[in-house]
């Protein structure tokens, strides 16, 4: 079975950045067996098909019959080590993200609730919804830094996460495409995402007003701002990598064409901010086509 087809933007945060008991309990992963970056979109499949194959299915993925996370999902975690982010200092020790699952499905399932057709929204949930908000506010107000450590999109990735990093930093590694080798991905010190997306924000701001764009880079920033400023952000493509081919995969511009367009918004070129949007139009259109046929 491939692996989904979902990206991720996630913050590794040091273990001094969290509370005595959860950094202990995370120190214990880092020296055991933290997950592989390539399993994460496979574990939180399982954790869903778990909750609901439950009797009674689980409301949360990775939440007990009581409520409380399950004891496995105290040691979901990935962990990267100050030398393989560009920029880094070594003396921060080891970086640890974790996977936040029952938040992050607590905060999409008050999204979907907001969202949803009633007719969809009642064929797929049967707790009342007055229960399922204050349920999801309970797992929410418990996350430490105030905010989750992964953000995930499927088929696709927003365009203007791509500011946070430096094009020449992209981690490519083709291979076979159902390896879990094969991977593309970028990290960065919180401190140059931090500022990429700032400068990148006022320019959209100031061009294209405050939706769009800008928006996104807003929500982005506000985000960042929960994390140690000790933290390394990386985007990964995830399994969106088995949806590429080698040429596809290595000719992806979208990095260099979205970091174009901010410096072309600085100078004021209108040519290069359009060649380089009908290259990202062109590329990220087949995926979009995909999506519609799946």
């Amino acid at each position: 079975m491939p692996r989904p087809f979902v990206a991720y933007l996630r913050v590794y945060e040091p273990l001094s950045a969290f509370d005595t008991e959860l950094s202990n309990r995370l120190r214990n992963v880092v020296e055991s067996d933290p997950l592989v970056r390539s399993a994460v979109g496979e574990r939180e499949r399982e954790m869903w098909f778990r909750s609901q194959l439950s009797v009674p299915p689980r409301l949360l993925p990775g939440e007990s019959a009581d409520g409380s996370p399950s004891p496995r999902t105290l040691k979901d975690a990935l962990v990267l080590q100050p030398r393989d982010v560009p920029g880094a200092a070594d003396g921060t020790g080891p970086l640890v993200c974790p996977l936040d699952v029952m938040p992050r499905s607590a905060a999409a399932l008050v999204g979907f609730l907001a969202t949803a057709h009633p007719a969809l929204r009642d064929a797929a949930i049967s707790a009342s919804t007055d229960a399922i908000r204050a349920r999801a506010a309970s797992v929410l107000s418990e996350q430490p830094s105030g905010a989750v450590h992964a953000v995930s999109t499927t088929w696709t990735v927003p365009l203007p996460w791509f500011v946070m990093f430096e094009p020449a930093h992209r981690r490519l590694n083709l291979a076979p495409v159902a390896s879990p080798d094969r991977e593309s991905s970028w990290r960065a010190t919180m401190a140059d995402a931090q500022a990429r997306v700032s400068r990148a924000y006022e320019l959209a701001a100031s061009t294209f007003g405050e939706r769009g764009p800008a928006k996104v880079l807003e929500d982005t920033a506000g985000w960042l701002e929960h994390f140690d400023g000790n933290s390394a952000v990386e985007l990964d493509y995830g399994g969106l990598v088995q949806l590429l081919d080698d040429e596809q995969l290595a000719g992806d511009s979208t990095c260099e064409d979205v970091n174009a367009i901010v410096d072309a918004l600085e100078s004021g070129d209108a040519e290069i901010v359009a060649e380089r949007f009908e290259q990202l139009r062109e590329f990220w259109g087949e995926l979009a086509i995909r999506e519609r046929f799946n």
